[in-house]
């Protein structure tokens, strides 16, 4: 069964390592969850499904898989025993009396037949089986003598919750969490072998191996090392203050990364000019000639603002919005310079598309390439990045 779970993930296209399948086999072990199935869906989707624009796809591969599942045959023999000794319900003499005219092979019958209205109906949800009207089994009061299979109280079924795929218009137009952000991230990586062959090449080894008739050849080659650098530009304040939150968990994730050579960050306010800032509130400066001058062209560039100015801003000189600041060089050759140096740029937008009818978002794209900040929009975003760099 967690085979065949396994492979329906992976032939409806979602992502599932073997790293991430042994972590839910050993949560599984070690009893982290009760025996639920609602609490096995939560579970598997917490831990094997990255982002949730695949989270359609795995309701659709849970369906298949757990549809139709039955009641397992050692809690069916368990009922029936009970309903052989039922002398320890709470019933009243005339609900004894009524149960007392239906045989246990009746009682089976009905059983049987509650067992079938719940998968065809209900798909193994919370059902109470009884014969509805006024038996003690049935299922218009909350007797004790109800019994419920398949199910949680008060909770739909997994496959219930899964049939309705609730996600179904929710997947790429979500802004990000730092987990996200960081599985969107990684694919920055560029790795290359250098220095010293510390590494066996098990492929090499057995071309080698077959080559020699047999005569075992160890290749040994370099270890794959991560070479990505990244450069994230800020744009900090004004018009971007109710996205603060959604670029400090971008800041977050890129910080947080293990998987980059080098990463380096800084603010600007609207445009980039003469200085960038080290700090959000902008108060220690920095020449943005030294920096372009100190990063070599292979820093992978993620720009992130809303482009949201007066169009002055970027095209004249002394355009910027600071009343103490006087720019000598428009914003929009500062852009360009940058888009020069670098083999890589991307800008990120938190605003929708739809919004970017402004001749500032217009000016700013004509020399970036503009992705929404939503996880559709880092995706592309970071495979420009990756074919763009060197």
């Amino acid at each position: 069964m967690f085979l065949t779970f396994f492979t329906a993930l992976r032939r409806h296209k979602i992502p599932v390592s073997l790293t991430e399948w042994m972590l839910f086999m050993q949560a599984l072990s070690q009893g982290v969850i009760a025996p639920s199935l609602a609490r096995f869906y939560t579970l598997a989707r917490a831990l094997l499904v990255k982002d949730v624009s695949y989270y359609d796809a795995y309701d659709l591969a849970f369906q298949e898989v757990f549809q139709g599942i039955e009641t397992p045959a050692e809690i069916l023999e368990e009922i029936l025993a009970w309903l052989q000794d039922p002398q320890h319900l709470a019933l009243t003499p005339e609900e004894f009396a009524m149960l007392a005219r239906l045989d246990l092979a009746a009682l089976r019958q009905l059983l049987a037949q509650r067992l079938r209205e719940q998968r065809e109906r209900h798909d193994g949800g919370n059902r109470m089986i009884g014969t509805g009207g006024t038996s003690p089994f049935g299922r218009q009061g909350a007797h004790p003598a109800g019994i419920r299979l398949g199910g949680e109280g008060g909770q739909r079924s997994a496959i219930q919750v899964a049939a309705e795929r609730r996600f179904e218009n929710y997947r790429n137009d979500r802004t990000l969490d730092i987990r996200q952000l960081q599985v969107a991230l990684k694919k920055l990586r560029h790795l290359q072998r250098l220095g010293h062959e510390e590494e066996l090449d098990l492929e090499a080894t057995i071309d080698e191996t077959c080559k020699n008739g047999g005569e075992i050849d160890l290749i040994f080659r370099p270890p794959p090392k991560n070479h990505a650098k990244v450069l994230l530009l800020m744009d900090a304040g004004g018009s971007m203050l109710p996205y603060a939150s959604l670029v400090e968990r971008l800041f977050s994730a890129a910080h947080q990364a293990t998987h980059f050579k080098d990463f380096q960050h800084y603010y600007f306010h609207n445009c980039i000019y003469e200085q960038l800032y080290t700090d959000m509130r902008l108060n220690t400066r920095l020449s943005t000639a030294a920096v372009l001058q100190t990063l070599g062209a292979d820093y992978k560039v993620m720009l992130v603002g809303d482009a949201y100015m007066a169009p002055e801003e970027l095209l004249d000189a002394g355009g910027a919005i600071y009343y103490y600041y006087n720019n000598a060089t428009p914003g929009l050759a500062w852009l360009q310079r940058i888009q020069e140096h670098f083999s890589a740029c991307a800008w990120l937008n938190p605003l929708p598309e739809r919004y970017w009818d402004r001749p500032s978002i217009a000016l700013v794209r004509k020399v970036f390439p503009m992705y929404e900040l939503t996880l559709d929009g880092l995706d592309h975003g970071v495979k420009h990045l990756v074919r763009k760099g060197v």
